[in-house]
């Protein structure tokens, strides 16, 4: 099979499990606090594994990786709708998976492949027994319906977060400077742990998450990938105080600070790595 079409399948698999992320981590965030909400993150944090070993493959064969989100099941109105509607993600990547594996001959990539196929399976057989378990316990949706400026704000922190967390990995995967890629790749770490803490914030308020992202920098040169990490980082870093003033509940601002600080430790890295780059 040709390197386009090899890198052409990989980007759709990359795509659903992009969007297997934001599935997974919209029913956790709903679910709530306790053991199966930890059990689905963890399934979440197994395909950002996977969406990161495709993207790194797709770089490897020549190709750039997509930021486009794929397949998705975000109906059903109740917990045991929502994780029949993971078994039946997890069917058809398990479907698209095998379906890949039959046709690329790069052994490299088939063993890689059938690697993520093994994960797919569990999932699959992790979500069917959800389903009862959350019929069983009676779970129920805890998302409200609040939409004042706190929730707006919040919601604006989540659609940053993971607008850089796409960004930061997609400059990690294109740059060729080493100590750049291992920042890039421990900022997006630390971005969506935010976008966690943003989530759980809007819940715990009774809102309901927003996880959507505006259009990410796909600057391929490495200088240019610093520069707009600085600017965004710069501009966030500014909304982030000015909303930590304005907000009555001292837990919420110790939050809003908290973020803010850990984004002005991101330009000081980003700048660092910028004159380092320009002095070679």
């Amino acid at each position: 099979m040709e390197k386009e079409k090899i890198i052409e399948l990989l980007n759709t698999d990359l795509q659903d499990e992009h969007g297997a992320i934001i599935q997974y981590l919209s029913h956790a965030y709903g679910i709530g606090e306790g053991e199966m909400a930890c059990e689905i993150e963890a399934a979440a944090r197994e395909e950002m594994r996977h969406l990161d070993w495709l993207a790194e493959t797709i770089v490897e064969l020549g190709g750039i990786p997509s930021l486009k989100r794929g397949t998705m099941r975000m109906s059903g109105e109740s917990v045991p709708d929502w994780m029949g509607n993971n078994v039946l993600l997890e069917e058809g990547a398990i479907g698209q998976y095998k379906e890949h594996i039959g046709v690329i001959d790069d052994p490299k990539i088939k063993r890689l492949l059938k690697r993520i196929l093994a994960d797919e399976e569990a999932h699959h057989a992790q979500f069917k027994h959800f389903v009862e378990k959350s019929k069983k316990e009676g779970m129920k949706d805890i998302r409200g319906d609040r939409k004042d400026s706190v929730a707006k704000t919040l919601n604006w922190g989540i659609e940053h977060e993971y607008t850089v967390v796409l960004q930061y990995l997609f400059h990690s995967y294109m740059t060729k400077n080493h100590e750049a890629k291992k920042q890039l790749e421990d900022q997006a770490i630390n971005e969506m742990q935010h976008l966690g803490w943003l989530a759980e914030e809007v819940i715990d308020g009774g809102g309901s998450p927003r996880i959507e992202h505006t259009k990410p920098d796909q600057s391929t040169r490495t200088a240019d990938m610093l520069k707009a990490d600085i600017k965004i980082e710069k501009e966030v870093a500014a909304a982030y105080d000015k909303a930590a003033k304005e907000v009555d509940d001292a837990g919420l601002r110790e939050l809003l600070i908290r973020i803010r600080d850990n984004e002005i430790y991101h330009i000081d890295v980003f700048n660092d790595l910028l004159k380092e780059e320009e002095g070679k």
